[in-house]
């Protein structure tokens, strides 16, 4: 398995729009990697290394804090957004069948004016750097399922039309800060990772990752290390996408392994994880009727109840 790399410099967030010539060049690139792979990198795309720099930074100043001043930004302390806000080590467990994942998380799904962020001390500019970077994102990935729509030979908005509430509580697209803290590999549970075997959810995220760690299952069934590559980002379709294109479209388990024995360094990454708006009807796009519809609110809160435990 080969994670292909793709230049995305003809659309990228400086170009107002891509001209038809690279649109069928990056649409043949997306659909080999989509249809072969699940993941892609994308080089050039207008987002920054110093961007990424700057919100993994003040994110770490977060999960740094002690546990008792990111307690009342707990993940389910917001009403209109229940995946909003902070969760802590070993609260989620990606594979339900191992112990809870060796990371924090902080969540970012709603940009409403009315709710409380982190602001004491040195994290006065946390709410404008998390949102800020959740709004470039956002501008990226309506590029990216315009790219999509066009490699299936679909109508280039059929993707973007479900995807107008990014931000709201009508929509569960999330930013998540995700912080891998130092591990004693002789105090972890057995069978404990900091991130357990998992495909995504929703439509398909974009992943800025600090140092390596990920690893991607091959047809052949085993897990493969991503490299990582600066400036890059690596683009991965997940399991409503997969649905949507009658598995065209291939969702694929990624895992994060505990450190060598004897490494005690950290691990970052930033993951935007897209979704459909919550009244979107997902069906077969090739009217293949391979899976039921289902709205993308239903299955997200179904996938949720698998990670956290059914309340």
């Amino acid at each position: 398995i080969k994670i292909p790399v793709v230049d995305f410099g003809a659309y990228s967030l400086s170009e107002k729009d891509v001209p038809e010539e690279q649109l069928q060049s990056l649409s043949k690139e997306f659909k080999s990697a989509f249809t072969e792979v699940g993941f892609v990198f994308l080089k050039n795309t207008g987002i920054t290394q110093e961007e990424v720099d700057d919100v993994m930074d003040i994110s770490k100043k977060f999960f740094l804090q002690p546990d008792e001043l990111k307690q009342p930004f707990s993940r389910n302390s917001f009403s209109n957004s229940p995946n909003h806000g902070w969760v802590s080590l070993e609260t989620e467990r990606l594979n339900p069948r191992r112990p809870g994942d060796l990371k924090e998380s902080f969540n970012t799904s709603l940009l409403d004016p009315n709710i409380k962020w982190p602001s004491s001390g040195n994290l006065k500019c946390f709410r404008e750097r998390k949102t800020s970077f959740f709004h470039r994102c956002k501008e990226l990935s309506l590029r990216v399922l315009r790219v999509m729509a066009h490699s299936l030979g679909l109508d280039r908005e059929v993707f973007l039309s479900t995807h107008r509430l990014i931000g709201t509580d009508k929509n569960g697209t999330t930013l998540r800060s995700l912080y891998y803290p130092p591990v004693n590999c002789e105090k972890a549970k057995e069978g404990q990772l900091r991130c357990g075997e998992h495909s995504d959810y929703g439509t398909f995220t974009l992943l800025f990752q600090s140092s390596e760690g990920l690893q991607v299952r091959a047809r052949s069934g085993e897990f493969i290390s991503v490299p990582c590559i600066p400036g890059a980002i690596l683009i991965n379709i997940a399991d409503l996408m997969q649905r949507w294109t009658s598995d065209q479209f291939i969702s694929v388990l990624h895992r994060v392994l505990l450190p060598p024995v004897g490494d005690s360094s950290t691990r970052q990454s930033l993951a935007f994880f897209v979704h459909p708006d919550d009244e979107a009807l997902i069906t077969c796009c090739d009217n293949s009727n391979k899976y039921p519809p289902i709205t993308a609110g239903d299955y997200l809160t179904e996938r949720f109840n698998d990670s956290y435990g059914r309340s």
